[in-house]
């Protein structure tokens, strides 16, 4: 693959396990910019191991054997209702040389048709409106979620509903697994 690929790639995406640590860790530092690209590799490999109730989905995506790609899917918690679930997309990160190849959108799909077969109510994600939007999410649709921690651009804070749940009129508080409990994420 070179850097310009701009067709769509048909990746194998899987869960991952503690094995593909390493490879995790590599993805993230060298998809993200150097300030930030140890801290987000460090939280990737700690959602790997993540102890929470429901459990942290983390996906991989392996092309010509070698991981592409990683997602992590965390769940949120309601300070309203103990029975609505819900998960956030954090972080997703695609190796540089399988940019513009899909393996991001196959990633985060997967993810979604995973979560919506177990009945999770709403998928939040904090990123790049432009790019998310794609999947079906919006800004409207996290209105009325409270994120864990004062955002520092609000404008990136979005959710889609996989499967309604009553929260209407309600503000809610969410609260986060222990990995994401760093307001500097945010």
């Amino acid at each position: 693959m070179n850097e310009n690929a701009t067709s769509n790639m048909n990746a194998r995406i899987r869960v991952a396990t503690k094995r593909d640590r390493d490879d995790i860790r590599d993805v993230h530092l060298q998809a993200f910019p150097a300030a930030e690209a140890e801290q987000i590799a460090d939280l990737s490999v700690r959602l790997l191991t993540e102890a929470s109730d429901p459990q942290t989905l983390n996906l991989i995506a392996v092309c010509h054997g070698k991981v592409a790609g990683h997602v992590a899917f965390s769940p949120v918690f309601s300070n309203i209702d103990k029975q609505w679930t819900g998960y956030i997309l954090a972080p997703l990160a695609v190796r540089p040389e399988y940019h513009k190849a899909g393996i991001g959108s196959q990633l985060v799909e997967n993810g979604m048709e995973r979560l919506s077969e177990q009945g999770v109510n709403m998928l939040f994600v904090y990123g790049d409106p432009k790019f998310y939007q794609r999947f079906g999410f919006s800004a409207e649709a996290a209105a009325g979620f409270l994120p864990p921690y004062a955002l520092q651009y609000p404008f990136g804070w979005q959710a889609i509903v996989l499967h309604a749940a009553p929260t209407e009129g309600h503000t809610v508080q969410l609260s986060c697994v222990a990995s994401l409990r760093d307001p500097g994420l945010w």
